[in-house]
């Protein structure tokens, strides 16, 4: 047995496998015309399956050798690695030979005469080439997965948090429609990334979809797809988002801004995990997990009338509220150092960058209405305007358009602007005893106006 020690680490390991010297030579002259291949030649098949521990790429076999004929060696080559491209070079035209080894995994079968040399060259280069793109699939998908780690990517120690980390283990761990609610900026979308990355399904694609970003007469396509001639400017077949998340996620976002007409196509795509391309008659499968996202309170928009409560129930799975920054008050620095950091890793001359404690002061005395999203961009503006590696008060700058009540509109007795006061805090905090601490005042107070006045006592409702 000859046993070859090369570098492992090259990628375009190639074997040649053929009893013939004559032909051998022929196929690795050929195959060594690019200097990037490093060829090991073997003329039986237990001395190419005793070298598969060097991982070859591609390997070029001979379907008649004197030991084992091509199609049990393909089998022993696709046990010890699967991934190894396999060509089947054989002296026969027999078509349904060639049908039964491509079955079995053989990725080419080429017949020999005066045009081997240049169809095998063409299928090592097409081989190598999809390898190479099949590579760096895995390398994005595993920088995805590290990325969207626990810990890295959902930051905080506080107690809402916590909360949210339970929820979203479970998630990980079970196959159920996951429902995010929360305010515009709090994270709904890094919180879908991070369940898929986690999941079982990590290896399947990611397929996001804005519901408030695409045209209402568009979204029906680029969800359930058409086929060529559906309609003017389809020229030809489109997959819809459904058939792309396959084996993936589907997470479809800002789901409370759908179409009424649309939400029964959908509620029955879900239903029958099948969906139909616009000018089609064929019901395709599809199998994603999916998670929605609303900044709306997806209840409150049934009893509106905005939204089908049949559907409503169906996308409910395991709801995930993501608590609003103000309630977070432990968090705020976490997150701002977090910032801090990527923004130096993304700018190497900005290094060793800290807070001062008034800068910290600052940012613990703030509201964020835009939430988690407006931290980091506060924390941005803040690293670039300092003029030193120490961040001060004076450069973090809080630039939200504030929505302020404008109490002095129209005439209101005391108690009228008093509710008013009281349902702006409590639609922000939705919380008596948080809301009674702000505005200092008795917590029985507050629960007094919310049994007499019909619309607070609504409010509390949801909460």
């Amino acid at each position: 047995m000859k046993r070859y020690v090369r570098d492992t680490n090259q990628v375009s390991k190639i074997f040649v496998v053929e009893d013939d010297p004559t032909y051998q030579r022929m196929i690795r002259y050929t195959i060594e015309l690019n200097p990037d291949h490093e060829v090991y030649a073997f003329s039986n098949a237990k001395d190419c399956l005793d070298n598969m521990y060097l991982k070859p790429t591609i390997v070029s076999l001979d379907y008649s050798l004197p030991d084992m004929n091509g199609e049990e060696v393909l089998k022993q080559i696709k046990k010890i690695n699967p991934r190894t491209h396999v060509i089947i070079l054989s002296g026969q035209k027999d078509v349904s030979t060639a049908i039964n080894l491509l079955k079995k995994g053989a990725s080419d079968y080429i017949t020999k005469g005066d045009e081997t040399q240049e169809h095998l060259l063409n299928s090592v280069n097409l081989l190598k080439e999809n390898n190479s793109l099949l590579e760096e699939v895995v390398s994005l998908r595993n920088e995805l997965t590290e990325r969207y780690q626990f810990g890295k990517t959902l930051i905080g120690t506080s107690d809402s948090m916590k909360q949210v980390f339970n929820l979203l283990e479970k998630a990980i761990e079970n196959e159920i429609t996951i429902s995010i609610t929360g305010e515009t900026g709090t994270g709904k979308e890094v919180v879908a990334k991070t369940i898929h990355y986690n999941s079982i399904r990590k290896k399947g694609s990611f397929i996001a979809v804005n519901m408030s970003a695409i045209p209402k007469d568009l979204l029906e396509s680029e969800l359930f797809g058409y086929e060529k001639g559906a309609f003017t400017g389809a020229s030809s077949r489109k997959k819809g988002k459904f058939e792309l998340a396959n084996k993936g996620t589907l997470f479809l976002d800002e789901i409370g801004e759908m179409d009424l007409q649309l939400q029964a196509k959908l509620l029955r795509a879900l239903q029958e995990r099948e969906v139909v391309r616009i000018g089609g008659n064929q019901a395709i499968k599809f199998d994603a997990r999916v998670i929605v996202a609303t900044h709306k309170d997806l209840a409150d928009e049934v009893r509106k009338g905005n939204f089908r409560e049949d559907l409503y129930y169906r996308l409910l799975g395991l709801p995930v509220e993501l608590p609003p920054l103000r309630d977070r008050e432990g968090d705020i620095l976490i997150l701002a150092q977090h910032f801090l950091e990527l923004f130096m890793e993304n700018n190497p001359k900005r290094k060793s960058m800290s807070f001062s404690i008034e800068a910290k002061q600052k940012l613990l005395k703030y509201a964020y209405p835009g939430n988690v999203r407006e931290l980091k961009a506060i924390v941005d503006l803040a690293a670039v305007l300092s003029s030193s590696q120490r961040i001060k008060a004076d450069s973090i700058q809080f630039r939200s358009p504030q929505k302020t009540m404008e109490l002095l509109d129209g005439e209101m007795t005391m108690k009228e602007y008093m509710k008013k006061i009281v349902y702006h805090y409590l639609k922000k905090y939705k919380n008596v005893m948080k809301v009674a601490k702000k505005l200092e005042i008795g917590k029985s107070t507050i629960y007094n106006m919310i049994k007499e006045d019909r619309v607070l006592n609504e409010l509390m409702q949801k909460y």
